[in-house]
């Protein structure tokens, strides 16, 4: 067994490109640790899964871009929340860097049921 796997989160949820994320970071300063809270839109996962993977979080503050990158697996990342899975049909959303304000905006995702597991709806039920 490689010592880093060792050094791998099992914890990590779901994360793809469009998903809204809050990651929870470990912060220090003057001898004392804080949590710190960055919430935004995974724009890139580069690297794989594996302990060098990292993903790129862009949010919009005071009209202002800011991006960060995450390493998926160091021990300063408490946790990584999804929020919300956003439509998109990319792998790298570099493209939302121009767009600022409504533009930036990306489909919700519907939930996709399969023809053949829908269910009926009866007249009750409607009611």
């Amino acid at each position: 067994m490689p010592i880093t796997d060792e050094q791998l989160k099992t914890d990590l949820p779901k994360i793809k490109p469009g998903a809204i994320v809050r990651v929870h970071q470990k912060i220090e300063e003057n001898g004392k640790s804080r949590t710190q809270i960055f919430e935004g839109i995974v724009i890139a996962l580069k690297h794989g899964r594996g302990i060098s993977g990292t993903m790129t979080v862009r949010k919009e503050s005071q009209g202002v871009g800011v991006e960060r990158i995450f390493p998926l697996h160091s021990p300063n990342i408490l946790k990584i929340e999804v929020v919300e899975n956003k439509k998109v049909r990319r792998a790298k959303l570099y493209y939302l860097r121009e767009l600022t304000g409504k533009r930036a905006r990306l489909k919700k995702k519907l939930n996709f049921v399969p023809k053949d597991k829908k269910e009926t709806i009866t007249d009750e039920e409607i009611k």
